[in-house]
C-alpha cells in the first residue's frame, strides 16, 4: 500500500499566494490650488507684467488758492513662468511578460503621475507666502506683524494667534470676507487639548468637539475668530528663526489670509497643460511614460 507522507510533499505546497487585488497607498488631500488666481492671458512668453493702481491723495482746499494736483501712483507686479515639472516612469518588456497585473499597472501610471505633479504644486503654493517674506523679521505692515511666532507656551499655537492674524490682516486693508487659516495637523491637536476646552469651561456648546473632534475631513467644524480653518500636510516645515529675543526651531509656517474672490493670496498659471508622452526605448527594452507641465 502506498501513501503520501507530509515530509516529502514540499514541492506540492504553495507557500505564498498573490492576491488578484492591488492595494492603493493612502494619500493626503490637496486643496492649495483653489486659492490661486490663475492667469488666463499667458499664451506665450515667459514673463507677464500686471500693473497696479495706487491710491489718490486728499488735501485741504483754501478758497482763492490753486487746487493741488498729485500724480496717481502705479506699480508693476512681474510674474514669471520659471518652473517645469514632470513625472516619468517605465515598464520593461520582461515585466510585461511576467506580470498578470499589467493592465491595471499601466492604467495607474497617468493618474499617479498627475497626483505626483499636483502634490508638488501644492507644496509650492504653501511655500510662496513664507518664501516671499523676510526671514527672522516680523514683516510689519502698518505696525502689525505678518510673520510671527506662535504665542502659546513653547511657541505652540493658541486662539490668541488667530486674533493677532486677523488684526494684522485688518492693518493691511485686507477684506474681512472669506478668512481662511491653513494649519498643520499638530495645530488641531494643540487646540483640541486646551485645558479650558477639554473641561468645557470655555463654552458648554464645545462639548460636541470633545465628543466628535474638532474637524471633519480637512475643515474645522467651528470658526476661530472668523477664520475657516483647514488642516494641510504640505505647509512649509523645518523653519528655524531668531528675532527680537525669540527663537524657534523646526517650525511650521501656518497661513492666514482672505480668500475673497478679488484678493486671492496666490497668482499662478499652468501654461502647458499636462499631457502624456510615451515612447519605446529600444536600448533599455522598455516603454517609457512622461507627464510634463510648465507652471
Amino acid at each position: 500500500m502506498s501513501g503520501v507522507a507530509t515530509y516529502n510533499t514540499e514541492h506540492l505546497i504553495r507557500s505564498e499566494i498573490w492576491s488578484t487585488q492591488l492595494k492603493e497607498v493612502l494619500e493626503f488631500e490637496l486643496q492649495g490650488t483653489k486659492y490661486v488666481d490663475m492667469i488666463s492671458e499667458f499664451t506665450d512668453g515667459n514673463v507677464i507684467n500686471i500693473p497696479s493702481i495706487g491710491q489718490m491723495e486728499a488735501s485741504d482746499y483754501v478758497e482763492g488758492e490753486a487746487v493741488k494736483y498729485t500724480s496717481l501712483d502705479t506699480g508693476n507686479f512681474q510674474f514669471s513662468i520659471n518652473e517645469y515639472k514632470q513625472s516619468g516612469t517605465f515598464i520593461t518588456n520582461k515585466m510585461k511578460q511576467d506580470t498578470f497585473y499589467l493592465d491595471r499597472l499601466v492604467s495607474s501610471f497617468v493618474p499617479k503621475q498627475h497626483r505626483a505633479i499636483m502634490a508638488g504644486i501644492e507644496e509650492k503654493v504653501m511655500s510662496v507666502g513664507p518664501d516671499g517674506q523676510t526671514p527672522s523679521d516680523y514683516n510689519l505692515i502698518n505696525g502689525a506683524p505678518h510673520r510671527f511666532y506662535a504665542q502659546g507656551a513653547g511657541n505652540v499655537i493658541s486662539p490668541q494667534d488667530f486674533a493677532l492674524a486677523k488684526y494684522s490682516l485688518q492693518q493691511a486693508a485686507v477684506p474681512m470676507q472669506n478668512l481662511v487659516a491653513i494649519v498643520d495637523p499638530s495645530v488641531e491637536y494643540q487646540l483640541s487639548t486646551l485645558t479650558n476646552l477639554v473641561n468645557v469651561s470655555n463654552n458648554p456648546r464645545w462639548e460636541g468637539i470633545v465628543r466628535d473632534g474638532m474637524s471633519t475631513g480637512m475643515k474645522f467644524i467651528m470658526n476661530i475668530y472668523g477664520f475657516d480653518v483647514y488642516v494641510n500636510h504640505f505647509l512649509k516645515k523645518n523653519i528655524t528663526e531668531s528675532n527680537n529675543g525669540q527663537s524657534a526651531t523646526n517650525g511650521v509656517a501656518n497661513l492666514f489670509f482672505s480668500a475673497a474672490s478679488d484678493v486671492l493670496p496666490f497668482v499662478g498659471q499652468m501654461r502647458q497643460a499636462p499631457r502624456v508622452d510615451s515612447e519605446y526605448n529600444k536600448d533599455y527594452q522598455r516603454e517609457e511614460y512622461d507627464l510634463p507641465i510648465a507652471a
